[in-house]
């Protein structure tokens, strides 16, 4: 099986929906770092899995959108708990939306929330 990898830092708001969340219910900053991989088993006639910089350029797009932004305020978090976990799965979805998926049988989005805590998602593509 081969993988791609591609990381980005940037600083996003959010503020914890459910009860009791002590701090975490008031708006904060949190230095995310995004850890993006793609996996499958073949390369393709230009012996890449993927174009790496197609994807790059698209998780650049997605970071362009969400740094400086609360998350709380962004469409696919309405009704929803911005948490770390929803922001991966989020970010897996909306990342597989805008890129060539062929060849690609799964990817994982690793979103960090600071240097100890993190949270990720995985999906077969195509299912």
């Amino acid at each position: 099986m081969y993988s791609v990898r591609v990381s980005r830092r940037f600083i996003a708001q959010h503020f914890l929906t459910v009860p009791d969340a002590g701090p975490e219910n008031e708006l904060h900053s949190h230095r995310f770092e995004v850890d993006v991989e793609v996996a499958g088993p073949e390369l393709n006639e230009h012996d890449y899995l993927v174009d790496i910089d197609d994807l790059a350029g698209r998780i650049d797009a997605l970071v362009d959108e969400y740094a400086d932004a609360t998350l709380n305020d962004r469409p696919r978090f309405e009704g929803n708990n911005p948490s770390v976990e929803r922001f991966a799965r989020v970010f897996c979805d909306r990342l597989l939306e805008g890129i060539e998926t062929e060849g690609i049988e799964t990817a994982t989005v690793t979103m960090w929330e600071d240097e100890t805590a993190a949270a990720s998602y995985e999906t077969v593509v195509g299912e």
